[in-house]
């Protein structure tokens, strides 16, 4: 199955930009025999990190899944046609389904003037989930190296460089489920994180001046920080990035 989903993902995501495939129907898609809800079930019930599942709107979650593509068989699809996100750690990861009022994006959405620009184009790379200080995760589809294509790439806002995790979508659910997130965000979280972002709404994200990438800003104890549009964000990064 683990080979299936890999072929499935590189299906979605790679090819030439602007290249476009037939849609599927959502009755297409729905895979009632082997559904892959069930597993992503499975590793949430193993969890060791505070997973909440956001309710889904029954006609949102049909339309975002035709949009996204991906059949209910495979964790991607699962989740999208499934939930209407997924928050880890109290919201710092935010998984990208088919959008709630907690967290107003659906995968596509999203991914809509960033990797792509019109339904059944098939990206260079995939935004599939981020976290609360504007750090953003996506599936490779070329963009990042044909060495690499599939596996997820991590955008840090303390580098403002793609780095690959080394992972497919599958092994980064349970990495969020039950990985050492706290390790992987050394130097990246302060004292009273959690209250801080408990709140915050999953369309946002932490500015913090100085900038994290700066000398000064590296010193997250004295840093002003302020919950700001996860656009703007995106939009400030890539501006810096040129």
């Amino acid at each position: 199955m683990k080979t299936k989903l890999v072929i499935l993902l590189l299906f979605i995501v790679q090819g030439v930009h602007g290249q476009t495939a037939k849609m599927r129907t959502v009755s297409e898609l729905i895979n009632k025999q082997d559904p892959g809800w069930e597993l992503v079930l499975e590793w949430m019930k193993q969890a060791t990190n505070k997973v909440e599942v956001l309710p889904k709107d029954n006609k949102r979650a049909e339309q975002a899944l035709y949009e996204t593509q991906v059949t209910t068989r495979s964790p991607m699809g699962a989740i999208v046609y499934e939930t209407g996100g997924i928050l880890i750690d109290e919201g710092w990861i935010r998984i990208l389904g088919s959008g709630s009022t907690h967290l107003n994006r659906s995968l596509i959405g999203w991914n809509m003037g960033k990797s792509m620009s019109q339904l059944g184009e098939r990206p260079s790379f995939l935004l599939i989930a981020d976290d609360a200080i504007g750090g953003f995760f996506a599936i490779n589809g070329g963009a990042f190296g044909a060495e690499d294509a599939g596996k997820i790439f991590y955008f840090s806002p303390d580098n403002l460089e793609w780095e690959s995790l080394g992972i497919g979508y599958s092994e980064f659910l349970t990495f969020c489920f039950s990985g050492d997130l706290t390790k992987f965000y050394e130097g990246l979280r302060w004292n009273g994180w959690q209250a801080e972002i408990k709140n915050m709404d999953g369309n946002q994200g932490i500015s913090f001046y100085p900038f994290l990438w700066t000398k000064e800003g590296k010193d997250l104890s004295i840093v002003s920080r302020r919950p700001v549009p996860i656009e703007e964000l995106w939009t400030l990064y890539n501006e810096q990035k040129k």
